[in-house]
């Protein structure tokens, strides 16, 4: 039985931009709800907070991910580009990729897991 809670695939660019699950949800869910509102709000992220991190996908990038429509009568909205479709399945790929390679490794070191380790500063019962 594997003791491990999560396994995530970040990468972390020179130029200091990040691309990791929570971006990749992001899109995922922008590409679900059509809104970025929306897609936050599935969540449990604020609307700025989705909307800065949606901006900063857009800026990473030398193409966007995320195609805007102000709002009006019909309301606004956001879908992915072709380029953000691209962009979020072959982080899916890799990360799939990742944890395939790293399964073996993963499961020794679950089978190492001390049963009653507590981290600092934190009670046993939770």
């Amino acid at each position: 039985m594997s003791r491990i809670r999560r396994t995530t695939f970040r990468i972390d660019f020179d130029i200091g931009a990040r691309l990791g699950p929570g971006k990749a949800q992001l899109l995922e869910k922008i590409a679900e709800h059509g809104s970025i509102r929306s897609a936050g709000a599935s969540f449990g992220m604020s609307y700025r907070r989705a909307w800065l991190l949606a901006d900063e996908i857009n800026r990473m990038f030398t193409e966007p991910s995320i195609a805007t429509r102000h709002g009006g009568k019909s309301g606004g909205g956001a879908e992915l580009t072709e380029f953000g479709k691209e962009l979020l399945s072959r982080y899916r790929r890799m990360e799939e990729a990742m944890l395939k390679a790293a399964h073996d490794d993963l499961e020794w070191l679950s089978g190492h897991i001390e049963p009653a380790f507590q981290p600092l500063g934190q009670k046993e019962d939770g």
